[in-house]
């Protein structure tokens, strides 16, 4: 006889394996034993997979069974074989971010450090008992912590010292907030399931907090009181190992310092594996491409240094990316000075502040009015959610377009102006033929106008660099940003689905207030930090666009009116004839 159970709750799913369920809908079941929290069945779409056990009810069938509805003669009459057992999914390190866009150099050099975080004790999430035996954090040094002295569940939640299992008389302590059952999802390699769960604990340091204000348009992140610009200037080719090995090396100048340190590609490709790994609530401008071939041509070089000042540039207005230590150690730490790399390097690679821990430094508005309303919140995330969607999609398609016209004007409108202009010489050199003078004058006028179409032609094929491929740099930097924030969306939305089941076990009696409370409470330090890079994405995008097409419609001017200047040049020859 199939097991069959009824959905309590509408549940839409959002990792790969698990089905969505609508209230009322009837569900065959593959196994009334639940999976840490999860069932598998079938629902009435034809759908398997995995949803919350809290979520349905299962219906113990009378002894005499009607037979089942149509929809249901599909199945085996046996119903469906129970699944093997599973084994719990080992959780995984506090993040498990991929490596960086990795880097077209060796790291084979003195720049290069051989230790890893792995290599370290106490790196990234481990403990701290030495410190915390010395019975305090200092100055500028405090504790936070989000564990919960309630269990949290069987899926291996911290518990109190001699309380290995929750104590089975209490109701409300017998329902505990699922844990996903994909363990590879963003929401879980981000730490932010962890710390949701109150399982995050570590020392913040008063320069590692990260502060939400509100602002006029909501939540943001607090301005950076020292603002500072980064130049990228002359890329030059070096070498080293004897002139063995060769690499492109930029000069950088910081304003705020006004020192200037050189930096290969690799460096930068280091910076931004670690920042991409620290901050999974913040967009970190992707890099420009690597290629394999053609590394020190002229055209590709200039072409990457135009892509890393933009890089730069949003790195510098990042309010909480231009405080990083590790930016500021890539902007500041002198190129010759090895030592002094590798201890910055090794620093920001033993980061304590990553993962769960990282969401412990995010300080955010508290009393009256600064609360959130998670529906409101959960409303304006869908509608960026959208808002990027057809932003990229828009952005792909001016790409391509905005490619394609270039292309024709490097090639097609320079071959067809100067293909006209040929055909003025042509005419002039017929008419050469005739040797009467006043004829002479015309001649040349007709001339004159060959190579102004000549001219103009050299000026069609010219033009994209002036005016379309920086439209296409600064998109091909935001199409990097719009391919962050899925990730950080789905970290808010995972922190909300939380709340939202935590709820749930309170209306039933099954979870202590309190308990719940704090899930929410860190629900919305996700959201106010979600919504302060949102904000933060608008304002720049805002900036971007109108300064770039305040240029793109600027050098447009500039071209017709040189393209004027020679028509009007060749128009004034014709007046003497």
């Amino acid at each position: 006889m199939a097991l069959r159970a009824r959905a309590l709750y509408d549940f839409r799913s959002e990792n790969p394996g698990e089905i969505s369920l609508r209230e009322h809908e009837v569900l065959s079941l593959c196994s009334e034993q639940d999976i840490e929290g999860w069932l598998e069945g079938v629902n009435s779409r034809g759908d398997r997979g995995l949803f919350p056990a809290s979520y349905v009810q299962v219906l113990r069938a009378p002894a005499a069974e009607p037979p089942p509805p149509a929809r249901y003669a599909n199945l085996p009459a046996g119903g469906f074989e129970p699944p093997p057992p599973v084994e719990p999914c080992p959780l995984p390190a506090p993040f498990a971010y991929p490596p960086g866009q990795g880097s077209d150099d060796d790291w084979d050099d003195d720049w290069d450090d051989s230790s890893t975080v792995a290599d370290e004790p106490g790196a990234l999430g481990g403990s701290y008992p030495d410190y915390e035996a010395a019975g305090g954090g200092g100055p500028g040094r405090y504790r936070v912590s989000t564990r919960s002295e309630l269990s949290l569940g069987s899926r291996g939640g911290a518990r109190p010292p001699g309380h290995p299992h929750p104590p089975g008389g209490g109701a409300k302590s017998s329902a505990t907030v699922s844990r996903n059952l994909n363990r590879f999802s963003t929401f879980v390699k981000s730490g932010g399931e962890a710390f949701v769960l109150g399982e995050a604990s570590g020392f913040v340091k008063d320069g590692d907090k990260l502060c939400v204000v509100l602002g006029p348009r909501g939540p943001q992140w607090q301005e950076n009181p020292y603002p500072f610009q980064c130049s990228i200037e002359d890329p030059t080719k070096q070498t080293k190992f004897k002139g063995m090995k060769s690499y492109i090396a930029y000069k950088l100048v910081p304003s705020h310092t006004g020192q200037q340190v050189h930096r290969r590609y690799k460096h930068f490709d280091w910076l931004y594996g670690r920042l991409a790994e620290k901050f999974p609530v913040i967009s970190v401008p992707h890099l420009p491409e690597k290629q394999a071939t053609g590394r020190f041509e002229e055209d590709f070089i200039s072409k990457r240094r135009k892509g890393l000042a933009w890089w730069m540039d949003h790195m510098c207005s990042h309010p909480v990316l231009a405080q990083c230590d590790a930016f500021q150690h890539f902007l500041t730490c002198p190129s010759t000075d090895e030592k002094a790399w590798k201890q910055g390097k090794r620093k920001a690679e033993k980061d304590e502040m990553v993962g769960a821990n990282f969401f412990l430094t995010i300080s955010v508005p508290t009393g009256p009015g600064a609360s959130l309303d998670l529906q409101e919140v959960e409303s304006q995330v869908d509608g960026f959610k959208t808002f990027t969607k057809k932003m990229d999609e828009s952005a792909l398609q001016l790409n391509h377009t905005a490619n394609e016209f270039a292309r024709k004007q490097v090639t097609g409108f320079k071959k067809e102006y100067q293909k006209v202009g040929h055909s003025f010489k042509c005419l002039s050199q017929a008419f050469e033929l005739d040797q009467q003078a006043f004829s002479a004058g015309l001649n040349q006028a007709i001339a004159f106008t060959a190579e102004a179409y000549d001219a103009i032609g050299d000026l069609f094929a010219d033009q994209p660099r002036q005016d379309l491929d920086p439209v296409m740099d600064l998109l091909a930097l935001y199409q990097g940003h719009l391919a962050n924030f899925p990730d950080i969306i789905h970290v808010q939305k995972g922190a909300l689905t939380k709340v939202k089941e935590s709820k749930r076990h309170v209306e039933e009696g099954k979870m202590e207030l309190q308990k719940a409370e704090g899930i929410q409470e860190r629900c919305n330090i996700i959201s106010f930090a979600t919504l302060a890079e949102i904000n933060h994405f608008h304002k720049i995008r805002v900036r971007d666009f109108k300064s770039q097409m305040q240029h793109f419609l600027q050098q447009q001017i500039i071209f017709f009116q040189k393209v004027t200047q020679k028509l009007e040049e060749a128009l004034h020859k014709y007046d003497s004839v």
